[in-house]
């Protein structure tokens, strides 16, 4: 058997390297066309993991940073801490900014005694340049040169905008604050010749679009910054107050090979779990047939069914004590390399088969894998046989909150969650508090709701019954692991209640209608290649709000109850 990754073994990789706290500085000017922003392509260096990158000014933090508080206008330390969420320091990330856009592009951000921008062309260009090498050569200290010239840095007119952490896995990991200003009138940028090899003023689409090399932060911050059309608009957005998270993207693999993975990626969380050393060798795709061993207890391998019902395909998972037997949940769909993968996947003789409904993405390779392992069949039949597997029986019938033991340290324990289907089941995994969701939950969409086997009111109940248990990880039947469960699943009955509003609302404005009437109206947010699936979900909307007194419904027409 081959396993796509292995769980993550920190011990084994040693002590990731040190943070080195850092500092950028966003420039941004009005240009004929719109929105420019400064950029500098770093020399090329032997060992610099991002030679020859296009990035924004920006640099280290020094020790001797936190000697110019007093030299910031308008933000204390006090002040710019809290805007960062550290204890103390803050605005040794304003002055770093500051410092390391003069010494590598040339622009200043400091005013004069009587608070006007610095006039560094009266000093003249050949003054200026040895004043940056200097400081880059660490032969001139800035704090003393801004009190030589009586210099004070405007603090005041940089705004936090972002914070970037460096991957795990890389050699050099950077802890960067991002902070967004306009430029000085009258200051020419230009480039030091030794960490900045080049200097561009560049429209934020055009930077994305000329083939420039890139890190992932500077990819992502364009696209950010692409949405506004001049500096005004960009200062409004970075001047409201507003929680900075903080970005990591993680070290995946793909076909393309290795590279970082944003937190919006399915994958994000599972890469986490399963590789918090950042070796990069986690899959960021559902392969097809390819086993992958998410815990020492618990083995993944996808169907090759995608489609827009289905998702990248469906997940069948292996769950047993390590050496020992195994249950097989969710065989999914009957097709012959599906169950060969499953076989040869198997980390153990299958003792039981676990099905969380009958739908036939699911439950129809329940009889292959039967017979060739005999193996039981456990799970429910539905209540009403419209898109169901009508070839699934089971030999025992799972009730709510029934315990299954499958060796030392593996129980599973039944949770009866009908909804989607009359009898979907989940199963938690205690030990490891993962639930196996089946269609539940999905990742990167919400499940049809079918009446009359769906029922919209039972769903919205199971929902919230999660909600009581303990439990660290969701294990889809379509998508990767994800994470914060409770999250997930207060989102996603959020969701559902905005979409009821959504058809109340519709009711109203309309004076009701019949389901391809208020269809529009209700899913406009939805392509209309979708709305047949989207028909069934509205349909179990309309049955709820019938069901709780809200609406009405004859000849095909629906009305809000008076």
């Amino acid at each position: 058997m081959v396993l796509a990754a292995r769980p993550g073994a920190g011990s084994e990789q040693g002590a990731l390297p040190a943070l080195r706290h850092s500092a950028s500085l966003i420039v941004l000017r009005d240009g004929a066309a719109g929105l420019e922003v400064l950029m500098l392509r770093r020399a090329e260096r032997a060992g610099d993991q991002n030679s020859g990158a296009a990035v924004f000014p920006g640099g280290h933090l020094d020790a001797e940073d936190k000697l110019a508080c007093g030299l910031c206008n308008g933000l204390d330390d006090a002040r710019a801490s809290v805007l960062l969420g550290v204890e103390s320091g803050g605005l040794d990330y304003w002055i770093a900014a500051i410092r390391e856009c003069f010494e590598e592009a040339g622009v200043l951000l400091a005013v004069d005694q009587r608070g006007e921008w610095v006039d560094l062309a009266a000093l003249g260009d050949p003054t200026v340049r040895a004043m940056r090498r200097e400081l880059h050569a660490g032969r001139a200290d800035f704090t003393a040169l801004c009190r030589q010239h009586g210099w004070r840095l405007a603090t005041d007119r940089l705004h936090y905008f972002s914070h970037w952490l460096t991957p795990p896995g890389r050699p050099k990991r950077f802890d960067t604050r991002f902070l967004l200003t306009t430029a000085p009138p009258a200051q020419p940028a230009s480039a030091d010749d030794t960490e900045s090899a080049a200097l561009m003023w560049l429209a934020p689409g055009e930077a994305l679009q000329r083939g420039l090399k890139l890190m992932t932060v500077t990819e992502e911050t364009l696209r950010t910054l692409a949405a506004w059309r001049s500096v005004d608009e960009a200062l409004a957005y970075a001047a409201t107050p507003r929680v900075v998270t903080r970005t990591m993207p993680r070290l995946g693999t793909g076909a393309a090979g290795m590279r970082p993975v944003l937190p919006t990626h399915w994958a994000y969380a599972e890469i986490g779990r399963l590789d918090p050393d950042g070796r990069g060798d986690v899959g960021i795709e559902l392969v097809p047939g390819r086993a992958v061993r998410l815990s020492p207890r618990i083995v993944r391998i996808t169907a090759d069914n995608g489609s827009v019902m289905t998702g990248p395909g469906t997940n069948s998972y292996f769950v047993g004590a390590p050496g020992g037997p195994c249950a097989l949940i969710d065989p999914g769909p009957d097709e012959p390399a599906h169950v060969q993968a499953l076989l040869a996947a198997a980390p153990g003789p299958i003792t039981r088969i676990l099905v969380t409904h009958t739908h036939k993405d699911h439950s129809p390779a329940a009889q292959a894998m039967r017979a060739a392992t005999g193996a039981p069949l456990f799970g429910r039949v539905a209540d009403h046989p419209e898109w169901q597997d009508a070839s699934f029986k089971p030999d025992t019938v799972l009730a709510h909150g029934e315990r299954i033991a499958l060796g030392d340290g593996c129980t599973l324990r039944v949770v009866h969650t009908p909804g989607h289907a009359s009898n979907h089941l989940c199963y938690l995994f205690e030990e490891e508090r993962l639930l196996f969701t089946g269609d539940h939950l999905m990742q990167g969409s919400t499940v049809v709701i079918n009446p009359p086997d769906g029922d919209m009111q039972a769903y919205l109940q199971s929902l919230r019954g999660l909600l009581d248990l303990d439990l660290e990880w969701l294990a889809p039947g379509h998508g990767f692991l994800m994470d914060r469960p409770h999250e997930v699943v207060t989102k996603t009955v959020a969701h559902r209640l905005q979409r009821e509003a959504r058809v109340v609302d519709a009711l109203r404005t309309s004076g009701g209608g019949d389901i391809d009437a208020l269809l529009p109206l209700v899913y406009a947010d939805v392509p209309t290649r979708m709305y047949p699936v989207a028909a069934r979900s509205l349909r179990a909307h309309l049955f709820k709000l019938r069901a709780d007194g809200r609406a009405d419904e004859a000849l095909g027409r629906w009305s809000l109850r008076a």
